[in-house]
């Protein structure tokens, strides 16, 4: 398979320069400078909201600008160099903030607010509102399969499909994931499940790849509907968008779908379970924090945990493409 990984990298460094840019205009290196501070101290003396703080404060040290310990954190030697206002003769801060211009200033509005870059009040409104025109359901299609194609193609080769007939992709944008799948193992079928609106970029991109005749899109809202039943259910980048409450319903709702010996898979750009490493997967949930009013990006372990809690018994976490894994759970 070829990854899409070098090109999803360059997507993803224009909001590794937001983070770095909202954290020089917030001033976190510079109140860092002395010693390493808590979390809460941190977010007082920078007017850092506490609900953003974290995943900002992690995606600093999956960056390389920020150390982590414990509950503290502190400045790498670089960013202790470069990123502290108090040293005139090596700060780079205004020079960053002078040529970047604008470009953080949605997200710093977030992180010092701890509200959604517009005033929506959860992800339906989100929805309603990308879902609103074709033009902006064809957009938001496109954005998602960039986002999915990767992983879409791991798991045909990563997922033990032999065992599995029946499958129902839940949100499934322009069906990259069904598509992709039924290319590789001509005995599967499947349905697609979304909002009527995502039906004309369905179909369209189905019979581009060749497998219209094995996929069906079925209108439907998740919360509202029964999930079609299925062998397989799987939510890809779904759960996120929502607050842990609905994460749990979601889940539960395919369990009831599942016939035992069923299985869910959930792929997301999940954050690593030390919060170090997967920088990509702590800047989506930023982004979540941005767009989605109770929407955020989480761990494998608390994935896992919450497959347990909706009656999944084996679990197991599987890396797929660049930052990007699947959980996997039985019935």
């Amino acid at each position: 398979m070829i990854s899409p990984q070098p090109v999803t990298d360059l997507l993803w460094a224009h909001w590794k320069t937001k983070i770095m840019l909202s954290a020089v205009e917030l001033g976190v290196c510079t109140e860092l400078a002395e010693r390493p501070l808590p979390a809460a101290e941190l977010c007082n003396r920078t007017g850092l909201h506490r609900r953003p703080a974290a995943d900002f404060l992690d995606a600093l040290v999956a960056l390389g600008l920020l150390e982590r310990s414990g509950d503290g954190y502190a400045n790498t030697p670089e960013a202790q160099e470069y990123l502290d206002a108090g040293k005139p003769a090596t700060y780079l801060g205004d020079s960053f903030l002078s040529r970047g211009t604008g470009l953080a200033d949605d997200l710093v509005a977030v992180l010092r607010t701890g509200q959604a870059a517009q005033a929506r009040r959860d992800g339906r409104d989100f929805y309603s509102g990308t879902y609103a025109t074709p033009d902006s359901v064809r957009a938001f299609q496109r954005d998602m399969t960039a986002l999915s194609i990767g992983s879409a193609r791991a798991l045909a080769e990563r997922f033990p499909w032999d065992r599995y007939r029946t499958l129902v992709d839940v949100g499934c944008a322009e069906g990259a994931l069904p598509g992709w799948l039924l290319r590789s193992h001509p005995h599967l079928t499947a349905v697609g499940f979304d909002l009527p609106v995502a039906r004309a970029g369905f179909e369209e991109y189905t019979a581009r790849l060749g497998v219209a005749d094995r996929v069906e899109f079925r209108p439907g809202d998740f919360f509202h509907d029964p999930l079609p039943p299925a062998d397989v259910v799987v939510f890809g980048h779904v759960l996120h968008n929502w607050g842990e409450e609905e994460k749990l319903r979601l889940l539960a709702k395919a369990y009831e779908a599942l016939a035992p010996g069923g299985a869910v898979v959930v792929y997301e750009t999940l954050i690593d379970d030390e919060r170090r490493s997967n920088a990509v997967g702590l800047i989506l949930s930023l982004i979540m924090h941005a767009e989605v009013p109770g929407g955020f990006d989480y761990t494998g372990a608390q994935c896992r945990a919450w497959l347990r809690r909706t009656g999944f018994k084996d679990t197991y976490v599987e890396h797929l493409d660049g930052p990007e894994s699947m959980v996997v759970g039985i019935k």
